[in-house]
């Protein structure tokens, strides 16, 4: 069948390629934003970027006050702020227990833990367990069980250790082991690391 003549090869000097393909062109413009519709949006800054929330606490028995950015951790809070580099930053996730602490006695993953829920609280880290030169029985048990190896995830442990004794926890080794299951060794140092706390539970026990 013959075409029309409405769509005939020349239309007014113009192909029916030419059409085409400013068609084309016109179609694949309107799918990226123009410089002027891109400029007419403003830029509007989050509020809440870099607000600081004032702190006052007790870290192993000293008074501290200090304003900290409303979104740091407690981890954050010990390592950067406070320099107290003994507890580690392991996954970050809560899940290797190597940054754990103590906020009013209870052991908490330092990492999940936001810095403004010690507020007027209480902190232990690992550097507030010895006594000068004497050591924390349960850091003796680990030195005298070779509880560890690289030690990266020795603070972490030990802290949970003095958790589950003061506690008062059944000292027996399957308890040990479910109350340390939330830290992870890297290095398999678990043997050592239960003995440690058994021996630890009864030196302090008398």
């Amino acid at each position: 069948m013959d075409e029309p003549d409405c769509i005939s090869e020349d239309v007014v000097g113009v192909s029916r390629r030419t059409v085409l393909v400013i068609g084309a062109g016109m179609a694949a413009g309107a799918l990226v934003p123009g410089q002027v519709e891109a400029q007419s949006i403003p830029f509007e800054p989050v509020q809440e970027f870099g607000v600081t929330f004032p702190l006052s606490l007790e870290v192993n028995g000293e008074s501290v006050t200090i304003d900290i950015d409303a979104r740091a951790s407690l981890l954050d809070l010990v390592r950067d702020r406070l320099r107290m580099t003994g507890t580690k930053k392991g996954c970050d996730h809560g899940q290797c227990g190597a940054c754990t602490v103590h906020l009013d006695g209870q052991p908490v993953v330092s990492c999940l833990t936001m810095a403004t829920k010690a507020d007027r609280r209480r902190v232990t880290t690992i550097e507030g367990l010895a006594t000068g030169d004497d050591l924390h029985p349960v850091q003796r048990a680990f030195i005298e069980h070779d509880a560890l190896q690289c030690g990266y995830c020795t603070p972490g442990q030990i802290m949970s250790a003095v958790a589950f004794i003061t506690q008062g926890q059944p000292n027996d080794p399957q308890s040990i082991r479910e109350f340390m299951s939330g830290n992870i060794c890297r290095c398999g140092a678990y043997v050592g690391i239960v003995a440690a706390v058994a021996q630890a539970a009864e030196t302090m026990k008398g």
